[in-house]
């Protein structure tokens, strides 16, 4: 017996408390793992989709000039933007070619937030 017959006689026999495979019992089984479905698209998905196209965005908004920090945590200031790195120059005058993959959203914003305010913080 193959699968598909298994199922069309589960689906059409009707079991001991009244309906068949899209019974009552059948049909709540469904409910439920679309609900899970949905929880964990709303939850888990989209949050996920979000975070990328903001780092999609970021990334194609640097430009010469811009300061970032990678994700192992090195900062520095953007002096050429290639098709897929950045070279950037360090403390001390020193260059680095980093990948834009290791470029830090997170990272970045806070370090440009800290560097305004140490601005801000001379100008008074």
């Amino acid at each position: 017996m193959s699968f598909h017959q298994i199922l069309l006689q589960a689906a059409t026999t009707p079991a001991a408390g009244g309906g068949g495979l899209f019974g009552s019992q059948g049909m709540s089984s469904f409910l439920m793992i679309g609900l899970v479905v949905v929880v964990f698209y709303f939850f888990m998905m989209r949050p996920q989709m979000k975070k990328q196209k903001e780092q999609t965005n970021f990334l194609s908004e640097i430009g010469k000039g811009t300061k970032i920090v990678t994700i192992g945590g090195i900062c520095g200031k953007v002096l050429e933007v290639r098709a897929k790195s950045f070279l950037i120059e360090v403390e001390g005058g020193n260059r680095l070619q980093i990948l834009k993959s290791a470029i830090s959203l997170e990272n970045s914003k806070i370090f440009n937030a800290e560097t305004d305010d140490l601005i801000s913080d001379k100008k008074d």
